[in-house]
């Protein structure tokens, strides 16, 4: 399997080759999406509510996304690893903002890092990009914001608001992102954003014509208490989990864990013969 590279991203997309996106947050979950063979992995600041229990984004640290980064990319091979920045981990001075980024690929072994927002970060990006930094950019619903928003809702409905994503994506490729995320947008504007921009639209809650798709691991697999109406659900590993633990539990009760009955007088046998 090749190393995935951000050119080979673009030929995905002019080729019309879906990429394939999932976040991890450990090595382990990791090193099994590598091996899976998705393109992009994303050790998203989504940690802070599938990893920390929080109802949002906006505490999650730099410390913890280095931590969760370094993990993750020495668990990896062949995908392409991207740091979420967290919130206002770039909103400030631009040298700090840099700084910041170059230490996710300096520290941490990651391929690149992604931002969100558009015409607000774009002299950032321009900056990230110029001194070799590369950025992934991350419009429509942008969960840094959730608290403008006034919750997880949909943007992009009116004409308004589409015109705002559609000006900010252009804004981010003429800066030099290399790929956008365009997360909780009608499917239509997905699919002109997809036309119209000429990096690859990961989509995320943004219909089936972006360039490719991702999703938070947690919610493919069930292990979030819920799961968002644009994920699919491949497995219940909540349940896997619980009937795991009710069985042990239940094992133990019933005298079979740690060891059978007929095992431990086998080994009760052997103690007596040691003089």
């Amino acid at each position: 399997m090749k190393k995935i590279t951000i050119p080979s991203l673009q030929e995905k997309k002019s080729k019309k080759k879906k990429i394939k996106c999932l976040t991890a947050y450990d090595a382990i979950m990791a090193k099994i999406l590598d091996d899976s063979g998705v393109d992009i992995i994303l050790v998203g600041d989504s940690l802070g509510m599938v990893v920390q229990g929080k109802q949002n984004t906006l505490s999650v640290t730099m410390n913890d996304m280095k931590y969760h980064t370094r993990i993750v990319a020495s668990a990896v091979s062949n995908a392409l690893v991207i740091a979420d920045m967290p919130f206002l981990s770039y909103h400030g001075l631009i040298e700090d903002a840099v700084l910041n980024a170059g230490s996710f690929l300096q520290e941490c072994g990651a391929d690149a890092v992604k931002v969100e927002g558009g015409e607000a970060v774009i002299d950032i990006v321009y900056d990230m990009v110029e001194l070799g930094i590369p950025v992934m950019g991350h419009v429509g619903l942008t969960p840094q914001k959730v608290k403008q928003y006034g919750g997880f809702k949909t943007q992009g409905k009116t004409t308004a608001e589409a015109k705002t994503i559609l000006t900010d994506a252009k804004l981010l490729e003429e800066a030099g992102t290399f790929a956008i995320i365009a997360e909780g947008i009608p499917a239509e504007l997905g699919k002109k954003l997809a036309k119209e921009i000429s990096v690859p639209i990961i989509g995320i809650g943004a219909g089936p014509y972006t360039d490719g798709q991702i999703l938070v691991i947690n919610d493919l697999i069930g292990l979030t208490e819920y799961v968002p109406g644009f994920a699919k659900q491949y497995c219940n590993m909540k349940e896997v989990v619980s009937k795991s633990v009710a069985e042990y539990m239940l094992d133990i009760d019933n005298g079979k864990f740690p060891v059978p009955p007929d095992k431990e007088k086998d080994n009760m046998k052997h103690l007596k013969s040691i003089k």
